[in-house]
């Protein structure tokens, strides 16, 4: 179906102009300060879009959906999960396989596939993990790579799951610069925390609000600069994900200084809530932990700032949904037990558009460089994904900046039973989304259809 969406403010990560768009056979044909409906083909699909602005699809490229962790699962799958991502505006995902070091890595890409094939409503991809790298699955991860996902996975934390020895990280990352492949990055320190954690324990701190201590700013920028002096040594293209505070920061763009290939993410839960919300009443603190933690409140003008000026590359979620009935309470004898993660994939882009923008902490192009342009950049899908030009797919969101309302789980689509957010002030909405030219969501509710997502396919681009 032929679309036309007339008269929108387009916004770019470089351009604010008003003009027209037509879409075609999924993609944009067609941008003119006026375009005559009377021209087109009968049938096109007309979106009034005066008075709104009209965004490139925004892009998450950090979300767990399918997620084995901490003795659970998450609690979405990609029906629930790709239509929380539309109603915020999101078309595309970019989701993190996370095996476990018995499983094959091969095995773990298809599975993770298969998860998303069926039920996705958003296009998506994959960054693939390494958490382990002995010679027997070398091939495999080239065979994934040829297979379209050109991003890797490792974690420097999670002790005994998740974790790369040192020699196991040098030897991915001497891969994936062969391949051109792009490193991301959990940067902590496994066995500091897991010492912290235990000493903590044991005399008796076993409350959610005790996580944050347990892995402290320092063990994260310590980690930042342990990869950074591997990025640097082997040339390796790394980006730090949920980057959370000065010291980290400061040591990725020291690292930068040098001419090290880093590139820095944060995540919108630590660019608005801190550490005293692990600390609320009646184990209510565990629907805030995650990993790294919440910091204190100063470190968030240095993320704003960093998204500013562009020094942060990309606001991303870590979205890893887990219930706060049966799932975080868990950990109730022991916050090392609470699964960590904030969901946030629905609230996202309305979040950095009313504390962001509303508040006058960025502008409008940066806020979509943060939340798509650069993001499509970093991995191997733009033009395609993250701009509106002749060419690209019809991935748009006329967005509402009168809109106003609450943040509220009540109307998030993802199956989780709290929002982190409830009943924050809210300013803006998607009105209208679409994927490849076809409508989505309008008005926050999913109109389209499940399964529509597909699997993008990219090509390393990072020698």
């Amino acid at each position: 179906m032929a679309l036309l969406i007339r008269g929108g403010r387009i916004i770019t990560a470089t351009d604010d102009y008003t003009a027209d768009i037509y879409c075609e056979d999924e993609t944009i044909t067609r941008i003119e300060p006026r375009i005559d409906p009377r021209s087109l083909p009968s049938g096109t699909e007309v979106v009034d879009a005066s008075g709104k602005y009209v965004f490139p699809g925004f892009i998450d490229p950090h979300v767990h959906i399918y997620l084995p962790f901490m003795g659970t699962y998450a609690a979405d799958d990609y029906e629930s999960a790709s239509k929380a991502a539309l109603a915020g505006g999101t078309t595309t995902l970019i989701e993190m396989i996370c095996p476990g070091r018995q499983d094959e890595p091969l095995a773990a890409f298809e599975l993770w596939r298969s998860k998303a094939e069926k039920l996705a409503a958003v296009d998506y991809t994959f960054h693939m993990s390494v958490v382990r790298f002995e010679d027997a699955v070398r091939d495999q991860f080239r065979e994934i790579v040829k297979a379209g996902v050109a991003s890797f996975k490792v974690f420097l934390a999670y002790k005994g799951a998740l974790n790369l020895s040192d020699e196991h990280l040098f030897e991915a990352m001497t891969l994936a610069k062969e391949l051109g492949v792009i490193v991301t990055a959990h940067c902590e320190n496994a066995d500091a925390i897991d010492v912290l954690q235990r000493r903590l324990l044991a005399a008796g701190k076993t409350g959610p609000e005790w996580h944050g201590p347990s892995r402290p700013p320092v063990i994260e920028a310590s980690g930042v600069h342990h990869l950074c002096g591997f990025a640097e040594l082997l040339g390796t293209h790394v980006y730090i994900v949920h980057t959370s505070c000065d010291v980290a920061v400061s040591e990725a763009l020291a690292a930068h200084a040098r001419g090290v290939n880093v590139w820095i993410e944060s995540v919108i839960p630590h660019f608005l809530l801190d550490e005293t919300d692990t600390a609320r009443p009646n184990f209510e603190g565990a629907k805030y932990v995650m990993s790294p933690p919440l910091r204190d409140t100063a470190n968030q003008a240095v993320l704003w700032n960093g998204v500013k000026s562009r020094a942060i590359s990309t606001i991303a979620t870590d979205h890893a949904p887990f219930r706060f009935r049966g799932q975080k309470d868990m950990g109730k004898d022991a916050f090392t037990k609470i699964p960590n993660g904030i969901p946030s994939i629905q609230e996202r882009v309305d979040l950095v558009h009313t504390y962001g923008v509303s508040a006058g902490r960025l502008g409008l192009q940066a806020m979509v460089d943060a939340c798509s342009t650069q993001a499509a950049r970093l991995f191997g899908l733009y033009p395609r994904k993250g701009t509106i030009q002749v060419g690209s797919d019809a991935d748009l969101v006329v967005y509402d900046p009168a809109f106003r309302g609450t943040f509220s789980q009540e109307c998030s689509y993802s199956n989780v039973d709290y929002n982190a957010y409830e009943g924050w002030e809210r300013k803006g909405r998607a009105s209208v989304v679409t994927v490849r030219g076809v409508v989505q969501a309008r008005d926050g509710e999913f109109v389209g259809t499940v399964g529509r997502g597909r699997f993008l396919k990219r090509e390393p681009t990072h020698f």
